[in-house]
């Protein structure tokens, strides 16, 4: 009788999650048709559907096949890859102020970013109406921010591994680092000219606004293996959490699945950040606010991290687009005042719980 009882609250136990993750699948596609639909012209869904076969107005296509549909498929990928890497780190490293942008991997990546567009010739100095910098070798401004990434995940791991070192060392090593390398950016700004000064601090404020197919192509590459990955790998998260000592005594290869986890976190975040610049929170506050709802076991949290990072994204950016159309705020903006309340929130309830 107690093992079936045991049994049916498992079932309830899993059942409830993927409850959750059945919903925010459904809410992802909603918001999907929602930014066809939404922005500075408001278009129906049937012109969407006429247009995506071919067969509406050509400049209703223009608008769907060149504009939104890969700035929608495009926040789907860097929220999911933003998100899946603060799930990742924040496992990895038994610490849930762990994420892309509070570690300092964001202001390396975008460092490095910085440094091929400017130093290194990647992008034209000229502009036009889509964006302020055209990037004629995304190959290099890539290359370069994961390279500067890897610096500050370097940092990271070293840490890690210091004997005595607390969560709270490693936070502030983090935040150091990220300091340094906008201190970087900001010397590099110093010897631009007016166009790249110009477009360099438009790039930092995280826009989808410049997502081409292109972009979108290359983030598919990346951020489904990595997903892949991490999912694979969920169960030795899960061994993680409850410490070093414990997962190598279950035979997890503790050093492997760290080191590994932070680089591929850092492809992630280097990609997204080099063509997206800086999304700030979405790698925080979206894992904290999953947790809230299937709690902290890694096969659930992983895969829902993914979907509602997409979503968050996605919505935040559709609210972007239209809050004061025609004119557009760079999401990142928005991800910012959005992430902050909601992450000071998430700390008061869980200091109310204690």
């Amino acid at each position: 009788m107690t093992t079936e009882t045991t049994y049916q609250k498992y079932q309830a136990y899993v059942k409830r999650k993927i409850v959750f993750i059945i919903i925010i699948t459904f809410l992802l596609l909603f918001f999907m048709v929602t930014g066809l639909v939404f922005g500075s012209v408001k278009i129906s869904l049937s012109d969407i559907i006429s247009a995506i076969t071919g067969n509406g107005e050509q400049t209703h296509i223009q608008i769907i096949t060149n504009i939104r549909l890969p700035r929608v498929l495009s926040a789907i990928l860097a929220g999911a890859a933003l998100s899946v890497a603060g799930a990742a780190m924040q496992s990895i490293l038994r610490n849930p102020l762990g994420s892309p942008f509070t570690l300092g991997i964001s202001n390396a990546a975008a460092f490095g970013a910085a440094f091929a567009i400017i130093i290194l010739g990647a992008g034209d100095t000229h502009s036009n109406v889509a964006d302020s910098v055209i990037l004629n070798n995304p190959y290099l401004v890539t290359v370069s921010a994961f390279a500067w990434s890897l610096v500050s995940t370097g940092i990271i791991l070293f840490m890690a591994k210091y004997k005595g070192a607390t969560p709270e060392v490693m936070i502030l090593t983090g935040i150091v680092a990220g300091s340094l390398f906008m201190a970087g950016t900001t010397s590099l700004q110093f010897f631009a000219d007016d166009v790249e000064l110009s477009s360099i601090v438009f790039w930092t404020f995280g826009d989808l606004g410049r997502a081409s197919w292109r972009d979108f192509w290359f983030l598919l590459i990346v951020v489904v293996p990595s997903t892949i990955y991490f999912i694979k790998n969920r169960w030795n998260y899960n061994t993680l959490n409850a410490g070093d000592e414990t997962a190598k005594s279950l035979g997890v290869n503790v050093e492997k699945v760290r080191t590994r986890g932070m680089i591929i976190a850092s492809l992630s975040t280097a990609f997204a950040v080099s063509f997206f610049g800086i999304i700030a929170f979405v790698g925080l506050v979206v894992p904290h606010i999953v947790r809230r709802f299937i709690g902290g076991d890694e096969r659930f949290l992983i895969p829902a991290s993914v979907l509602f990072g997409g979503m968050f994204l996605l919505f935040s950016d559709t609210i972007a687009r239209t809050i004061i159309s025609p004119i557009v705020l760079p999401v990142g903006i928005l991800t910012s005042f959005l992430g902050a309340p909601l992450f000071i929130y998430l700390l008061l309830k869980g200091m109310k719980r204690r």
